[in-house]
């Protein structure tokens, strides 16, 4: 039976089980995927575990720490989860795919990186592309550049990937109609001064966002490939 708090609002039941800080995170991130930051508080959280603030504050400082922590564990199942193939071409594309379907699951992701754009787990992260371009015999002189350039795009797209989802499911429109809308304006531009957009209609209209990203990808591996 539930149990009435001191102004007559029912409490659920405390849970019997010890708390980690690992349980706390997965309950945050259930949290924020269902319904981003305004989703995750610390009395959702307690309602959601079973449990007191104080067991909570046992493990986290508070929202910003359970965000930034989040947003970690997130990072840290890429790296884990990243098939690292003999070829190093193909295990930057893993990283990459991997980051981008990372942020486009959990977009709130996004906005973290936004506050603290290089955490400890990016760096893991760059390290392992730093890692595979030498492993690709990109020169010494030219690493520092292209790992930053790598990093830039992939990140840039994911994070601009997940601010378009943010903005179709807060407007409540479809991708296929946020597509066709813009299709539709692309269509009545001048042609004669705006040839590629306009030529452009029909690929913008249907086009794959995770496909238009991988391709992005090769472009860059094609062209490191000068720097050897």
């Amino acid at each position: 039976m539930a149990k009435t708090s001191a102004n007559g609002s029912a409490r659920a039941p405390r849970r019997k089980d010890g708390l980690s800080r690992d349980v706390i995170i997965q309950s945050a991130i259930e949290l924020l995927d269902g319904g981003g930051e305004r989703a995750l508080t610390l009395r959702a959280l307690t309602i959601r575990l079973s449990t007191g603030y104080g067991a909570i504050y046992h493990h986290v400082a508070d929202k910003g720490d359970l965000l930034a922590t989040a947003t970690d564990e997130i990072f840290a199942r890429v790296l884990t989860g990243a098939v690292i193939d003999t070829d190093p071409r193909e295990s930057l594309r893993h990283l990459a795919l991997g980051l981008f379907d990372a942020i486009d699951a959990h977009p709130w992701v996004a906005a973290e990186l936004s506050r603290q754009p290089w955490r400890p787990v990016l760096l893991d992260f760059y390290e392992s592309i730093a890692g595979l371009l030498a492993a690709l015999d990109v020169p010494e002189r030219a690493r520092f550049d292209a790992a930053g350039t790598f990093m830039s795009y992939v990140l840039g797209d994911a994070v601009r990937n997940a601010a378009t989802a943010r903005h179709l499911a807060d407007s409540g429109m479809d991708r296929a109609a946020f597509l066709g809308a813009a299709a539709t304006q692309w269509a009545e531009v001048n042609p004669d001064k705006y040839p590629f957009v306009h030529a452009a209609v029909s690929k913008l209209r249907h086009h794959d966002d995770r496909e238009q990203f991988l391709t992005g990808v090769d472009i860059f591996l094609t062209g490191i490939a000068a720097l050897r």
